[in-house]
């Protein structure tokens, strides 16, 4: 009886840790699509330079741990004289780590794109930018879409590893509220069942969406 209540006790402020976690995966993961994206247009890019380094952000962060990269920019950014909350640290790290995955997973979709295809938009007069949002663009998000689903649910994950520079979303909330009540086993089993109701709910989005986009391929 005393543990239900303890863990009844603390489920608001797990709530409440859980859309922190939800908000910061979310914004983290619109910025890593738009540079995910900029990364991938580079790496087909005609200037090798530029394609070089496309090549250098990809293997660097996906080479170092995200826990690395956290730190590093937590207190990088104090010696440079650049005042920034841990908050927008985070989102920082996090997105430029997962952008680098983006940036591979939408490679392998662009590539994944039959050759015929673009010398038939060519031919019919279609402009680069027509070919990129009317041919290229759809075919790429519907062949990736399950691994940019996958990285969705692995940055909401990852997202827990943020807590070492203060940030309160939802693993750090549960650290705090296991010190204060001294209950680790009911608070961390609530915060699994929490992380796993974010993400069953995401990847049932997920194939929501891929039933949708095979539809309107073969319609």
């Amino acid at each position: 009886m005393e543990t239900l209540r303890s863990m009844m006790q603390t489920l608001p402020l797990l709530l409440q840790a859980a859309v922190a976690t939800i908000l910061i995966s979310l914004v983290s993961l619109c910025f890593a699509f738009l540079i995910g994206t900029a990364v991938c247009a580079v790496s087909f890019s005609r200037s090798r330079p530029l394609r070089w380094l496309g090549m250098a952000h990809v293997h660097f962060f996906r080479g170092v741990p995200l826990l690395v990269q956290l730190l590093m920019l937590y207190y990088l950014l104090p010696v440079l004289g650049i005042n920034m909350s841990s908050l927008t640290a985070a989102i920082i790290a996090v997105s430029f780590c997962s952008s680098a995955y983006m940036a591979e997973i939408l490679r392998g979709g662009f590539l994944g794109i039959p050759p015929g295809q673009l010398e038939a938009a060519h031919l019919l007069g279609l402009s680069g930018l027509q070919t990129l949002v009317r041919i290229q663009m759809p075919q790429a998000l519907r062949l990736t879409l399950p691994s940019l689903v996958n990285e969705v649910l692995l940055v909401i994950k990852a997202s827990s590893l943020v807590s070492v520079v203060g940030v309160a979303e939802l693993t750090r909330t549960a650290q705090n509220i296991a010190a204060s009540n001294y209950r680790p086993l009911e608070t961390y089993f609530l915060v699994g069942v929490a992380y796993f109701a974010i993400n069953s709910l995401l990847s049932r989005l997920g194939h929501l969406g891929e039933r949708r986009l095979a539809r309107a391929h073969t319609s």
